[in-house]
């Protein structure tokens, strides 16, 4: 974990307003986070876009100091050695093919290396979340999109904070090999291919320069992909299933990576108990047919993570 704190630079009043709502929900939460004017901004930040003409100028943002970055392989180990030595069984490059049923109840997972009986099925596999539960006979109120990030060849270190912008939906950071670490928008259409598509790439090395002009002249390493499993509302499900044996942790859009501690709690009483935890009984699939969505709109594409 790299704890350099993290900035987000607004580049309209209404981005500002933004700032200022999750400033106060964090703030309500115990976290050490401020906004910051311009000058401020310009303090920390001298090597951005300040001039008068830019197309996107800056006008403020937010700097919360407890925030950094963290390779996401090594927690995922960390993850499973933990897992491990607790007696869990971790079965690696073996696919799910389908579910064993007893009546109505789901009874297990058939795979490629033979069925797997269970008295209880928990699908948490991110943007194949809607292939797995559609070979259950679940359709779900979600979407898979790809989400590229971008390395660079290595620079003298120049970036101390990890740097999100709400002109350009934009985020980047400096590794400790000295690559900076960049990405953008979603790719627009549904796909479960990780290679993403050319026309994010030119978009987010358009938003680079545009925020950060000395980048202009610098080589891109590079490339991948990731599925992600977007909602409608951009908020997550954590919930049992129509189908009795079969739970649901999934809809992370963004953010499940950095909501995995919260979430996997959350999802393991919803397990145990057979009922939701408080703390997460509204993401639940029956909002979408009542029509209850989860408004989240002022906290960008970061939810629930205060």
């Amino acid at each position: 974990f790299s704890p350099r704190g993290m900035i987000g630079v607004a580049h309209t009043l209404d981005a500002m307003d933004a700032y200022t709502r999750r400033v106060n929900v964090m703030r309500l939460n115990g976290m050490d986070v401020d906004l910051l004017d311009l000058q401020q901004v310009r303090k920390l930040l001298p090597y951005l876009n300040y001039a008068p003409e830019a197309r996107f100028p800056v006008v403020g943002g937010m700097i919360q100091r407890e925030a950094g970055t963290a390779r996401h392989d090594a927690v995922v180990w960390g993850y499973a050695r933990a897992a491990d030595r607790l007696g869990v069984d971790i079965a690696e490059n073996c696919e799910v093919t389908g579910f064993l049923r007893d009546g109505e109840r789901v009874a297990g997972v058939e795979t490629s290396l033979g069925p797997v009986r269970a008295k209880k099925v928990m699908l948490a596999v991110a943007g194949h979340t809607s292939l797995l539960a559609r070979k259950a006979d679940l359709a779900l109120p979600l979407e898979s999109h790809v989400l590229q990030a971008f390395v660079t060849e290595g620079l003298k270190p120049m970036l101390d904070h990890v740097i999100s912008w709400s002109g350009g939906h934009f985020y980047i950071s400096q590794s400790d090999k000295g690559g900076l670490v960049f990405g953008s928008d979603m790719d627009g259409h549904n796909s479960y291919a990780q290679r993403g598509g050319l026309s994010v790439a030119r978009h987010a090395a358009a938003a680079a320069v545009s925020f950060i002009p000395a980048l202009s002249k610098v080589r891109l390493l590079r490339q991948w992909g990731g599925v992600v499993d977007q909602t409608m509302d951009g908020s997550p499900f954590i919930c049992r299933t129509p189908l009795p044996g079969l739970y649901l942790n999934g809809g992370w859009c963004y953010g499940g990576f950095k909501a995995i501690p919260a979430s996997g709690f959350c999802a393991a009483w919803t397990v145990a108990k057979d009922e939701p935890h408080p703390l997460s009984e509204r993401f639940n699939l029956e909002r979408f047919r009542r029509g209850c969505e989860l408004d989240e709109e002022g906290t960008g594409p970061f939810p629930h993570l205060h």
